[in-house]
């Protein structure tokens, strides 16, 4: 397997998570295919051009290069995207006929994998999918999602020849809401970077953001909407009823709620007498993001749903303690007690008696920053890339699932 054709239609890997519909899956992709590309698979990622100065071809470093395919207007809403998923296969088939073609497709959320189905019919390819989050995962907590989307994961699950889940919870997922046969859902954890995301000093950390010294320190990473759980945190910060912490919150609003959301999130920190206690932070360059987790003392993760959670991974390498909602992925990434603390309830209660325990002992605190730190070191992009270049390799000498 030489060549591998990667879709990410509605998020680029060169842009800044945090930012709009940029997050997890853009560090995803970009580690993955750098790995992959390392390890000598030729990797071209397929993006709709979503601004007009954007070249055609962004060449990355050796082996991984972003194509950006013109797929309707650049401004659009993810929320239009589904109109335009065949202009964007057009795109892809036009750029592989002047180019040689590719051995595979890993498609990368609903609207890929709706292009990808497309294409693996048209090129007679194997198609490997990665869905990021599900429509009915989501509904089971609260935050549904349209029809069509489920209709379009129902279909693209039906005819992918693997698919991949980050977790044994995400493959049970996969399994009992769509169906998914067990022997096409490949388990393969995503990684992370240890040559950014290592254990430091906090102190020296804390000077680089200006924050003081001796002050706990809760971090929020991630992307400001409803899913993730910011007030949560919030709250939790409040209900530990200590002036003298800082809950400082890095990335920006998401998606058609995410302005809504964050003026929400401000009103509610007022209300309850901490908004001089939370400082908001602009999205990061990825890489920088481990002083963030460096400085603070504990790192909250109250989504309501997350397939995996890399941002609690990567908390956990640098040596920060985690407190995560008891939800996907996280119940697999976060060790009970010994590297953190998993919480059942969406109180914020819950998050702020964790939280409490943790600023209240640092012993075991200390300890948990090294069990953290230790298991983590078991999550590596290289080890990601390993898997999943058998993975193809098998799937191009083998018969293509026929969905019919």
């Amino acid at each position: 397997m030489r060549r591998l054709a990667v879709l990410s239609l509605h998020s680029s890997p060169l842009a800044q998570p945090g930012t709009g519909d940029s997050g997890g899956m853009n560090v995803y992709v970009r580690e993955l295919v750098s790995s992959l590309a390392q390890a000598g698979v030729d990797c071209t990622v397929y993006v709709r051009r979503w601004s007009e100065d954007l070249p055609e071809v962004v060449a990355v470093e050796p082996g991984f290069r972003v194509v950006h395919v013109p797929a309707g207007p650049p401004g659009l809403a993810k929320e239009d995207l589904p109109g335009f998923v065949d202009d964007f296969a057009d795109g892809v088939l036009d750029h592989l006929a002047t180019t040689g073609g590719t051995d595979a497709l890993h498609a990368n959320y609903w609207l890929s994998g709706l292009a990808g189905h497309r294409l693996k019919h048209e090129l007679d390819l194997p198609l490997v999918s990665t869905f990021h989050t599900l429509a009915r995962v989501k509904a089971e907590t609260g935050d549904p999602e349209p029809q069509r989307r489920i209709e379009a994961e129902t279909d693209v699950i039906a005819c992918s020849d693997a698919i991949l889940a980050s977790c044994a919870a995400e493959a049970e997922q996969l399994e009992r809401l769509y169906g998914a046969p067990a022997s096409r859902v490949e388990i393969v954890a995503p990684g992370v970077d240890h040559a950014f995301f290592s254990p430091g000093d906090r102190g020296g950390a804390r000077a680089a953001l200006g924050l003081a010294a001796g002050h706990p320190v809760l971090l929020f990473v991630g992307r400001i909407q409803p899913l993730k759980g910011l007030d949560v945190a919030v709250g939790a910060l409040a209900g530990l009823g200590r002036d003298d912490a800082t809950l400082v919150v890095v990335g920006g609003p998401s998606g058609v709620e995410g302005d809504d959301e964050l003026a929400r999130v401000r009103g509610l920190a007022e209300d309850l007498g901490v908004a001089d206690q939370v400082r908001f932070v602009a999205p990061q360059p990825h890489h920088l993001l481990s002083t963030y987790y460096r400085a603070a003392d504990v790192c909250l993760v109250p989504s309501r749903s997350e397939s995996f959670g890399l941002v609690a991974l990567e908390a956990a390498a640098c040596g920060t303690p985690v407190v995560a909602a008891a939800v996907g992925g996280l119940r697999t990434l976060v060790d009970d007690g010994r590297t953190g603390f998993l919480v059942e309830s969406r109180a914020p209660a819950a998050f702020a008696a964790a939280t409490a325990v943790l600023l209240s002992d640092p012993e075991l605190a200390g300890s948990m920053a090294a069990a953290a730190a230790a298991r983590a070191r078991g999550y590596t992009w290289s080890t990601t890339a390993a898997r999943l270049r058998r993975l193809y390799g098998d799937l191009t000498i083998g018969q293509l699932v026929d969905c019919g």
